[in-house]
């Protein structure tokens, strides 16, 4: 209709990939979804995405009471429950979350306010780490001794 057709990209997200819940806007339930979320409104409920880049951003004015798991997540705004954020959580300076933030990598600016715990979880990478009881003794270092002679 405007010259975008569908499955086209316009900069860097793709066409429909943000939905945004409004000011003045109340939500109720389990919100599953992918691709990025604004939130300016009010969710009572969890978030929820399995999308491994998926973000939600809950900006000044807005608020979530319920748990978030996503990606990335971005606070600006007020959550009451515990936060899962699998890559990476910025809170920014208005941010109020009374929960525990589960995260892999974080961003905290000045005056942001947590009441919980903040709980670091180690990315998930396809490099397992080699154990060091399950070497063979041929794969083990040899040992030299050495005798100390009287002078």
């Amino acid at each position: 209709m405007f010259g975008i057709k569908a499955g086209k990209t316009t900069g860097t997200f793709p066409v429909g990939s943000t939905t945004l819940i409004a000011a003045e806007t109340e939500l109720q339930g389990t919100l599953v979804f992918s691709g990025h979320l604004e939130i300016e409104g009010k969710i009572l409920g969890n978030l929820v995405s399995e999308d491994e880049n998926a973000r939600v951003r809950v900006l000044p004015g807005g608020s979530v009471e319920g748990e978030i798991r996503v990606a990335n997540v971005v606070i600006n705004g007020r959550v009451k429950g515990n936060i899962y954020a699998g890559k990476k959580a910025q809170l920014i300076a208005q941010a109020r979350v009374e929960g525990n933030v589960h995260y892999g990598l974080i961003e905290m600016e000045s005056g942001a306010e947590i009441i919980g715990n903040l709980v670091h979880e180690s990315l998930q990478t396809n490099v397992s780490e080699f154990p060091k009881e399950d070497r063979k003794p041929q794969d083990k270092e040899p040992v030299v001794k050495t005798e100390k002679k009287p002078l």
